[in-house]
């Protein structure tokens, strides 16, 4: 197995990215599923949830509503913060949990996340950055996901800078052009690491003997 770390700003096309590796064969763990599936009805993470921020991050049904939780939370360091407490040992439990079910393949496995640079997390053999400039990710979250705009540049500065990520990748995907060249460049990264997921654990197959 060789172990990818993927994260990117929010509107940087990492969606798109991680959906062409997995048409390709790559494992993927997508964080952001995990963080939905924590805070399911009923679930400790979401009681913690209501007991920080109210019963007004409840829709009409009992679940979680993220837009009003993201309202609660992004743009307050302190909420923020809370918010991250109750959530990401959750996350990163079910996440190692999946990882570990790898653990013996000669899969690429891909732990999609967008905070891993702010989170600090360490351990995976390589970590790719989906980067786009800022203005870029502004113009995409007003265009395509109609956000306001005051909101989304909340949402962009409440995560880490554009070249603290960069500084900390192995590899770079560049979207700042099509989607036809953003698929090319995936598809090169893709060569490139499942081919290093073979060799890798063809290496630690040989170390054990």
């Amino acid at each position: 197995m060789l172990l990818v770390g993927l994260t990117g700003g929010i509107g940087v096309g990492k969606s798109l990215v991680t959906a062409r590796l997995r048409e390709k064969g790559a494992v993927v763990i997508d964080a952001d599923e995990i963080a939905r599936e924590v805070v399911a009805p009923g679930s400790k993470v979401l009681e913690r949830l209501v007991e920080r921020f109210g019963e007004k991050i409840l829709d009409s049904k009992g679940h979680l509503d993220r837009k009003k939780l993201a309202e609660e939370a992004f743009g307050d360091q302190e909420a923020l913060k809370d918010l991250n407490a109750i959530t990401h040992p959750a996350i990163g439990a079910e996440i190692a949990k999946r990882i570990e079910e790898q653990r013996d393949t000669d899969r690429l496995v891909i732990v999609d996340a967008a905070l891993l640079v702010e989170s600090g997390r360490e351990g995976f053999d390589k970590l790719v950055v989906v980067a786009a400039r800022p203005q870029t990710q502004l113009e995409r979250l007003v265009t395509y996901r109609r956000m306001d705009p005051q909101e989304a540049e909340r949402r962009i500065a409440s995560q880490a800078p554009l070249e603290d990520k960069i500084a900390k990748a192995d590899i770079v995907i560049w979207n700042e052009g099509t989607i036809e060249e953003l698929m090319r460049r995936v598809d090169e990264v893709w060569e490139q690491l499942s081919s290093e997921a073979k060799t890798y654990t063809r290496r630690d197959t040989r170390r054990e003997d």
